[in-house]
């Protein structure tokens, strides 16, 4: 079956044509045409700003002209992955979208429903001609993915609309009034290194069959941060042996839990069997501790080559009580909205990085208050410790309004449509709402959208049937709207 014999076809059949155009995030040039040509083909009023943004506007239909101005809003950048035996130019080559059972994947690469499908109905909504709203403007942002460019491009005052739908979530049935904004918090660590000790031996040591996650949605979910738990071993088994460390790697995305780390350590030849001892009640200790929540954790070590060099010792302190004093995990739990996380900082990495260990850390909250003041604990973690460190300039949060007018009229359609009662939150992740909410302080938003599985990889997948109540509800309430 192709998906353009899915319902709705409209919908499907422009989310056909945008996966013939390519739009990795940062090349969104093609996808910017195509919505310029696709503007001009069907006379509607359109403009590009600085940063490639597009907006097209809608007059309302026959009857609904003092209907207020609705902003329907997406990004039109994807995550390109592919598996590594894919041959795929995401710079040239179309997405290849394919119906599997109750779900449309990709073959072998990211589907780019995130948020294609969200353009795809933006377009399905400015092509029909028999629908019923009021005067709608359809934004466009582009680099949503690696650095929310089009949204921190977005001039204020350049959207007329006091409503938007951010048509970005991947939830059915979950309704988003809030976000959290975000700071990377990076410490440098100089060190110098000294011969290894002779009578020492080397091994690796290393903790993986971590989950993982991501460092938002993932936070509270008690999982394990490798880092954490090999600097924990490293600095339990110091207190009584002696232990150096020639290298200590872990983690990569600064917005992703890590599920792996790894050093190379020296131990006296003598203690060999008492490391082994301590390395094995360890591992059973973090897996006991993590049985429900990250149960396939392992702490392992093998022997390796001697290196020549170790770092001082007064680096390796500085090290050790670096990394265990730097908080990871929930911060604070909202008192808003029950059961969702408010205030986080995660460890992401660990790197050796020539003559200097570079930490990643980023910190996230619902508060704008709230994410400097935990951001400024991690800077002086890292300042105690004699490391210079770095910050970005952030994305802000979007505080969630509970009392929001749409929201009511969103909880209200999805009732009578489905006769069921959708639920409304924050998520503890960055949405371009947060960006938006600063230069409209009273636009009215919420976000929702079809279900999506395994985003941001090329087992991404979207519920056919939850994209026919997408479209439903979002005609809906543009109907509904007074």
């Amino acid at each position: 079956m192709k998906i353009t014999e899915l319902a709705p076809t409209i919908v499907w059949k422009h989310f056909e044509d945008i996966c013939a155009v390519p739009r990795p995030s940062k090349h969104e040039q093609k996808m910017i045409e195509f919505l310029v040509d696709f503007a001009k083909k069907h006379k509607l009023e359109h403009s590009v700003d600085k940063t490639g943004n597009v907006l097209i506007y809608k007059p309302a239909t026959k009857g609904c002209e003092k209907k207020p101005m609705v902003c329907l809003q997406s990004h039109i950048d994807m995550v390109c992955e592919k598996n590594s035996d894919k041959k795929h130019d995401f710079l040239k080559d179309p997405i290849t979208p394919i119906v599997d059972g109750e779900w449309v994947r990709a073959d072998g690469t990211t589907l780019g429903a995130d948020d294609g499908i969200g353009v795809a109905t933006q377009l399905a909504i400015l092509a029909s001609d028999d629908l019923e709203h009021g005067p709608i403007e359809c934004l466009f942002t582009i680099d949503e993915e690696t650095g929310l460019t089009g949204a921190f491009g977005l001039k204020p005052n350049v959207l007329k609309s006091k409503i938007l739908l951010n048509l970005d979530s991947e939830d059915d049935g979950e309704i988003f009034i809030g976000c959290a904004g975000g700071k990377d918090t990076c410490g440098y660590l100089s060190y110098k290194k000294i011969p290894s000790n002779k009578t020492h031996v080397a091994y690796k040591i290393m903790i993986s069959g971590l989950k993982g996650g991501h460092s938002g949605d993932d936070i509270d979910k008690g999982r394990g941060n490798s880092n954490k738990l090999l600097t924990r071993f490293i600095a339990d088994y110091s207190k009584k042996h002696q232990i150096d460390i020639n290298l200590f790697d872990g983690g990569n995305l600064r917005n992703a839990i890590p599920r792996e780390a790894y050093a190379i350590i020296t131990i006296n030849i003598d203690d060999v069997d008492t490391f082994k001892g301590f390395a094995d009640i360890y591992n059973m200790t973090i897996k006991k501790e993590l049985e429900l929540t990250d149960g396939g954790v392992m702490f392992s070590y093998l022997p390796v080559t001697m290196p020549k060099e170790v770092l001082s010792k007064r680096d390796f302190n500085r090290l050790i009580r670096l990394l265990s004093a730097l908080p990871h995990g929930v911060i604070s739990m909202s008192f808003k909205l029950k059961g969702i996380v408010e205030t986080s900082t995660n460890l992401a990495s660990v790197k050796f990085v020539d003559d200097k260990i570079v930490i990643a850390t980023s910190q996230r909250s619902d508060s704008e208050s709230l994410k400097e003041n935990v951001a400024t604990m991690v800077k002086n973690c890292f300042l105690l410790a004699g490391a210079k460190v770095t910050q970005g300039d952030g994305y802000p949060g979007w505080e969630p309004n509970p009392n929001s007018p749409i929201l009511k009229v969103a909880l209200k359609v999805y009732k009578d449509l489905f006769g069921q009662n959708a639920t409304y939150r924050s998520i503890h992740a960055g949405l371009e709402c947060g960006l938006f909410s600063t230069k409209y302080p009273n636009m009215d938003m919420i976000s929702y959208g079809p279900t999506l599985r395994g985003v941001h990889s090329p087992d991404e997948k979207i519920e056919i049937a939850t994209v026919s109540k997408f479209w439903e509800m979002t005609l809906e309430i543009l109907k509904r709207i007074k």
